[in-house]
């Protein structure tokens, strides 16, 4: 079983950073890839950003160039670095771990909610 607990979400105006907080305990950190989500209002869930477990990074074209994940193995924390938001940013961001050898065996965190206002 793996806990994840999302930090650092929180109100900001139109082009300024956040970074979000992704603390994993419970299990090997190493053994999962790793990604984060967002779901606005009236929207699906959709992806944002993923690192895999040797640290290989994707992100969705809405947000290359100005989001950026990376992992603190030692921490066992995953990382979301937001610049230049906008408010199509705005949406509640969870942390999602995918464990590498069962793919079924998936966790999410409770979400932490970013507003971006204009």
């Amino acid at each position: 079983q793996v806990q994840l607990v999302e930090s650092g979400g929180g109100l900001v105006q139109v082009g300024g950073s956040l970074t979000l907080s992704c603390a994993a305990s419970g299990s090997t950190f190493n053994i999962f890839n790793w990604g984060w989500y967002r779901q606005a209002p009236g929207k699906q869930r959709e992806l944002v950003a993923t690192i895999t477990s040797d640290g290989k990074t994707n992100y969705a074209d809405s947000v290359n160039g100005r989001f950026a994940i990376s992992r603190a193995i030692a921490r066992n924390t995953v990382y979301l670095q937001m610049n230049t938001l906008k408010p199509d940013d705005t949406a509640v961001y969870y942390c999602n771990a995918r464990n590498i050898v069962q793919p079924s065996h998936e966790y999410w965190g409770q979400g932490t909610q970013v507003t971006v206002s204009s």
